[in-house]
């Protein structure tokens, strides 16, 4: 087989593509004795970039609330370009799907600690996430709504 037909799967680039930290009722959360209710949201997409090349985006978006009262909002969007060549397209929808995000939450991972940390707050530690599970759910969501095969762009 030649080297042109060979599959290719490489990390061109792990960037932080969007981040924010909102802490709208400070400084009295500061003053608050109530430990908050934490919520995480992930979500992932991606698209082609150029010929072989793709972005994927992970995006975290941690809230941590007593009642009504917000704590902190922590949204992070860790990106990364990959190279994925020589692919069936059966094959690089997973790839997209679960491999890239796998990738990509360690470092979205310690982005939120970090940053949650700096605006004044014990970090918070995301628990690892099983991306070939939430891939599996969103393909039987899609195909009990009678929707098409997972797209790239999702």
């Amino acid at each position: 087989m030649s080297d042109q037909q060979q599959p290719v799967f490489t990390i061109e680039k792990v960037y932080v593509k969007d981040l924010s930290l909102e802490i709208p009722n400070a400084p009295q959360v500061f003053l608050e004795s109530q430990a908050p209710q934490v919520d995480v949201q992930i979500g992932s997409s991606a698209n082609p970039v150029q010929d072989g090349l793709y972005e994927c985006v992970l995006t975290l978006t941690v809230t941590a609330k007593t009642g009504d009262k917000t704590y902190f909002l922590v949204e992070v969007a860790q990106a990364g370009i990959f190279q994925i060549r020589n692919v069936p397209q059966s094959d690089l929808d997973p790839i997209l799907g679960i491999a890239c995000p796998n990738i990509l939450f360690p470092y979205g991972r310690e982005v939120v600690a970090d940053l949650i940390s700096r605006g004044g707050f014990p970090p918070v530690h995301l628990a690892p996430i099983n991306f070939e599970a939430v891939y599996a759910q969103r393909i039987q969501q899609q195909a009990q709504a009678g929707g098409p095969k997972i797209e790239i762009a999702h």
